[in-house]
């Protein structure tokens, strides 16, 4: 009698098993929760995510969308996301004031100089007025692109306008000679009448990346490993496929206006690598110029090269 239950046991022990009866933890999918503002840099994760990929690579992202980079960095200091879409100097500025963050890979997304048709060249920004916002990577944008012109910020007039919406109206009515602008609000301005004097692309340069707290990075590796694993899949995708089959995420996650989605100029995406180290410190020191970081912070473990596949 105690043999047969013995073996009753044992029975139902390896049908549990044949039929998925396994630790809850193991069925589980690895969760992971990404910030993002509309931008072209996500638009791998977004297809990703929207097709499939992270489901068949058992990950549970969830986008978490944010209109200003201050409800952003508020909400990654206080642990509400695990990581974010930023610019390398909003992530160093973050780690400089104490948040304990790492970039884990870069992103393809540009930044340009629009200009009316009467300005020929970047040379002929001399004396007029450019529309950044300070402190940000659109001044540290607008900072570089002008060394292609041989000028500096000390040869322009720099008009703080922070909304880019209400930046582009302005160029739009000649209030201001130029601006600096991400896509798609430059290709807005290019079918106006507008033009482009120099892109971050033209200094092959990366601005932005995707950042993690330490935490989530040292909690939650297996799903950050699969994120980037499932971004090369959603760069694929956009590479080998016509873009009327995504076209949709361009006009419901990215907010390129419908009548652009077909012909507004994407980013070279590529699959993921690391910043380089020399657009890092390029950053660092424009930040230390502008007193926006403590003189003695070089950047330390702002970099982390764990994650990014080996197989590119």
């Amino acid at each position: 009698m105690k043999y047969n239950k013995f073996i009753y046991v044992v029975a139902i022990a390896l049908a549990c098993l044949l039929i998925g009866c396994s630790p809850k933890e193991k069925t589980e999918k690895l969760t992971l929760k990404l910030g993002a503002m509309a931008s072209m840099d996500y638009l791998p994760y977004v297809i990703a995510q929207q097709m499939g990929i992270y489901d068949s690579l058992g990950l549970n992202l969830e986008i978490v969308k944010f209109f200003s980079p201050n409800e952003r960095d508020a909400a990654l200091r206080a642990g509400e996301i695990d990581g974010t879409i930023i610019d390398y100097s909003g992530a160093a500025m973050q780690q400089a004031g104490g948040i304990d963050l790492a970039l884990v890979v870069k992103h393809d997304g540009f930044f340009k100089v629009m200009a009316s048709k009467k300005i020929a060249s970047l040379a002929e920004l001399a004396n007029k007025q450019v529309a950044i916002s300070r402190n940000t990577v659109i001044e540290y944008a607008c900072d570089q692109m002008l060394t292609l012109g041989n000028l500096n910020e000390l040869d322009i007039q720099k008009v703080e306008v922070n909304k880019i919406p209400l930046r582009l109206e302005m160029l739009l009515s000649n209030k201001i000679d130029a601006g600096i602008f991400p896509d798609p609000f430059s290709t807005i301005a290019e079918r106006s009448g507008f033009h482009c004097l120099a892109s971050t692309t033209d200094m092959h340069i990366s601005v932005t990346g995707t950042a993690f707290l330490r935490k989530a990075i040292n909690n939650k590796g297996d799903a950050i490993k699969r994120l980037l694993e499932g971004y090369n899949r959603g760069v694929l995708f956009i590479r080998e496929r016509p873009r009327s089959d995504w076209a949709r995420f361009l006009i419901e996650d990215v907010q390129v206006p419908e009548q652009f989605s077909k012909t507004i100029e994407l980013p070279a995406y590529t699959m993921a690598e690391m910043p380089s180290e020399d657009d890092i410190k390029r950053t660092i020191d424009w930040l230390r110029s502008k007193q926006l970081v403590d003189e003695n912070y070089t950047g330390d473990n702002l970099l982390d090269k764990q994650f990014i596949p080996t197989n590119n």
